[in-house]
């Protein structure tokens, strides 16, 4: 298999039903971009080697890093000779990454067929192969979001792709992908009457999978049925979202979401071990408001913003592994650095990020997006995260133009649209939402998508006509 690979080989190497469709398609990372690399990492040293802390499956007693990869966001470039500025996996990139990671200590690497629009488990396959297969724990998903992808034939085709991309004959921990998001109903036609749930766990009776888990967003009715067959499924390990912000505040935040104290103790109750997702929010936490970032950097200035939502999401006892999709090797060494080794939170450093920091973010109002694309393709052509994004972008840094008799407003109208527009090319802006819902129910963070669409676009609206008239956004709509 070559080093590179091209989307359009890829898909065609997949075969039809193979791949999921627009439910789970998450962009890569271009490594040249020079806005994702801060301040925080211009003096970063170097972290030290055989010190990386471990935890212990209780289920299986696997010794796994407390760093997980998550090759959710991997580097591109630009191919080579492309006119039409076609982008593939820097798959030299890619294997210095993990080469470094491993020397480092790190083991456990998450993929799925779903990331970077389908590459993301051959790309984790040539990485990896190159090493024994004893010195690293590999895991993916069954990632059948579409209903063409949900039929017994196409997800168990789906199950052996994912062992052919990433050259192995055995998978050390496979998830039900996002379960919860579409109910009970989605959950029956992707896992159960579909038989797969028993076919994955003849699987792991045959030793083909050796710990099988589920990923969870959505709705809590799922997690609690799942857990409830606990003696039945025996888990041995669940995938919840897990940060000092969604601790206690996923809920008031969104009131479809289930706060991360609550998954977190009824893990516990059976010994299940967790691994977390987004201990960074996608990025949310690592990119703080200025007055925010000052906070932390009083109480600690040699550390970065996002090693203190690490040290949190390390720090509980049941926590499995902590997966970060590091694109950069400055994310990467700063996270070797709070993980070589993990120097827990105590409880006052606990209540300092709930009281000083978490309530503020809180207070900020802005939406709980992660930039993970798991809305994208949208039909209509719409730039949902990067609307988002914008839009969040202006209101942490104190930017957004709410008020006309404000000394700024119009010096923060004008960078609000110009902003806007350099980020967001005009027909991808939310003006053409049209309503559809298509990318809703695949909201990792249940956002009410159209809704914030239509609200921002009257907002940007209410901007280019009555410059002169309060345009103040009533988040509470």
């Amino acid at each position: 298999m070559k080093d590179n690979i091209s989307r359009r080989k890829f898909i065609k190497m997949m075969g039809v039903g193979a791949i999921a469709t627009g439910a789970g398609l998450v962009g890569c990372k271009n490594s040249s971009d020079p806005g994702s690399i801060t301040d925080d990492y211009k003096k970063q040293v170097e972290p030290p080697v055989g010190k990386m802390t471990f935890r212990v499956n209780p289920k299986t007693n696997d010794k796994i890093s407390l760093l997980g990869y998550g090759m959710m966001r991997l580097p591109n470039k630009k191919v080579s000779g492309s006119m039409d500025g076609e982008e593939e996996i820097d798959q030299e990139m890619v294997n210095k990454l993990v080469d470094y990671a491993i020397e480092h200590g790190v083991n456990y690497f998450d993929t799925s067929p779903a990331y970077c629009q389908g590459f993301s488990e051959a790309s984790t396959g040539i990485a990896l192969h190159r090493h024994p297969r004893d010195s690293y724990f590999v895991a993916t998903k069954l990632s059948n979001f579409s209903p063409q992808t949900q039929s017994r034939e196409a997800s168990i085709e789906m199950y052996h792709n994912s062992m052919k991309f990433l050259q192995v004959d055995y998978i050390d921990y496979y998830l039900l992908h996002a379960i919860g998001g579409g109910g009970m109903d989605e959950l029956n036609s992707r896992y159960i009457d579909n038989g797969m749930l028993d076919y994955l766990l003849n699987e792991r009776e045959a030793g083909r999978i050796r710990n099988l888990g589920f990923s969870y967003h959505g709705d809590i009715e799922v997690f609690d049925y799942l857990l409830s067959m606990n003696d039945k499924y025996k888990w041995d390990f669940v995938q919840i979202e897990l940060n000092y912000l969604d601790w206690d505040y996923a809920n008031e935040i969104n009131d479809r979401n289930t706060d991360a104290r609550y998954l977190y103790a009824e893990l516990q109750k059976r010994n299940i071990p967790a691994v977390i997702m987004e201990p960074l929010l996608g990025g949310r936490l690592a990119t703080l408001p200025q007055f925010l970032v000052s906070r932390l950097k009083k109480r600690d200035p040699e550390k970065s913003v996002a090693s203190w939502a690490f040290r949190y999401a390390g720090t509980p006892k049941g926590v499995l592994t902590v997966l970060s999709g590091m694109t950069y090797m400055e994310h990467l060494k700063d996270n070797l650095l709070s993980y070589s080794p993990l120097v827990p939170l105590n409880d006052e450093e606990q209540q300092f990020l709930y009281e000083d920091i978490a309530k503020e973010i809180v207070g900020l109002e802005t939406i709980p997006c992660n930039d993970c694309k798991y809305c994208m393709p949208c039909p209509y052509g719409i730039d949902i995260p990067g609307i988002f994004v914008h839009y969040n972008k202006c209101k942490n840094e104190g930017r957004i133009p709410l008020e006309t008799m404000a000394e700024e407003y119009s010096k923060r109208r004008r960078e609000y649209l110009i902003g806007l527009d350099r980020a967001v090319p005009k027909m991808r802006q939310a003006d053409h939402c049209i309503g559809c819902g298509q990318c809703e129910p695949h909201c990792p963070q249940r956002i009410r998508i159209p809704q914030e669409l239509h609200r921002i676009s009257e907002f940007v609206e209410n901007l280019k006509r009555h410059p002169f008239v309060s345009n103040k956004i009533d988040d509470n709509n």
